[in-house]
């Protein structure tokens, strides 16, 4: 029997696979592109060609903001119980979850591996992943780029709280001949102030750890630490958390 967790983002889909005594032994992620709907075939047959049959045993769980999209899941499931579960999975013990994602920006709390509290950003963009997509992709750079750009410069403040507005502000400063290690420092900066906000509405008395898609970056993690004025950790396979819950969950 295996188990399958599909957590399809609004930017990257994350695939976890877990045999019958609930071990990881693959994960793979791609991106979901403009339809969530040809993205959930796709993962369909990236398992097929793993020699994974929907249908046959095999137990999945799909998660994320195109969820309802993955028509062969056995069930849904919400993206906070997911990413709980994955989070309690790879770190081991009770603490609190970080997860900035394309879309939405996630805090959770967890106590004897369960969630206890959590808190989540507005629909805004300013505040995730997204922005640094969008502003990577203006300066012509990949993200990866823009973080090694953003470490030799000097953060300019982005005010405004808006996606929109905070790339009119960006473009202003492109005009005024403002380099672009300190750009990229500044959105860097400035999603990390925003994710920082979220999570200091609530007592910070765990252990915090960093999922989602800029949960490989030092640099970000750095910045986040630097904000909060507390360690946040970097896990491996943190980008898979939501994932990896929902597999455990099918295991269920």
């Amino acid at each position: 029997m295996n188990y399958i967790g599909i957590d399809i983002g609004s930017t990257a889909s994350k695939v976890a696979v877990m045999n019958h005594e609930c071990e990881l032994v693959n994960c793979f992620v791609q991106p979901t592109g403009w339809n969530s709907k040809i993205t959930s075939a796709q993962i369909r047959e990236s398992l097929l060609n793993m020699n994974i049959e929907v249908g046959k045993d095999v137990k999945i769980v799909a998660t994320g903001y195109g969820r309802i999209s993955v028509d062969y899941a056995n069930q849904i499931v919400t993206e906070i119980s997911c990413h709980g579960k994955g989070g309690a999975y790879l770190f081991g013990k009770d603490c609190c979850i970080i997860d900035v994602g394309g879309q939405d920006t996630k805090f959770i709390q967890l106590k004897n591996d369960r969630v206890v509290d959590f808190l989540m950003n507005d629909k805004c963009a300013a505040g995730t992943g997204k922005f640094i997509e969008v502003m990577a992709n203006r300066f012509g750079v990949t993200i990866d780029e823009l973080f090694d750009l953003a470490q030799r410069g000097t953060a300019i403040p982005i005010s405004s709280l808006c996606t929109v507005f905070a790339e009119s502000e960006i473009i202003n400063y492109m005009g005024e001949g403002k380099s672009i290690e300190d750009l990229a420092a500044g959105v860097v900066d400035s999603v990390a102030q925003k994710v920082a906000t979220l999570v200091m509405k609530r007592p910070l008395q765990c252990d915090l750890i960093l999922t989602g898609g800029l949960s490989d970056s030092a640099y970000f993690v750095n910045q986040l630490s630097r904000k909060l004025k507390q360690p946040v950790l970097m896990i491996e396979n943190g980008r898979f958390a939501g994932a990896i819950g929902a597999a455990l969950l099918a295991a269920k």
